[in-house]
């Protein structure tokens, strides 16, 4: 993951209770297998979004997806990390209008 001087975002995805429930361990695992360059994943704590799950926030932009499904992260990682065009139908609707 680097010394952290080349990164250019930080996806964190929620790892607790209500997420994991929802998944979240899967998609964790699906972004990690990703290893898009200048991008670093990691778990996170609760982000304060409870039920809405699992909730993936992308860094520095603070853009957020909800209900986030391990099938979906490709679509993520290659339209969102690698091309920078976030995937709008996946986005949480409370905090993109």
């Amino acid at each position: 993951m680097g010394n952290g001087s080349n990164l250019r975002q930080r996806v964190l995805v929620c790892q607790n209770r209500t997420c994991r429930k929802q998944g979240a361990r899967k998609v964790l695992a699906a972004f990690q297998a990703q290893l898009v360059p200048g991008v670093e994943v990691v778990s996170s704590a609760c982000l304060g979004q409870c039920g809405m799950g699992p909730m993936v926030l992308v860094l520095p932009e603070e853009v957020w997806y909800c209900g986030v499904r391990a099938d979906e992260v490709l679509a993520i990682a290659q339209r969102h990390l690698r091309e920078g065009k976030p995937v709008t139908t996946m986005l949480y609707k409370k905090f993109h209008h």
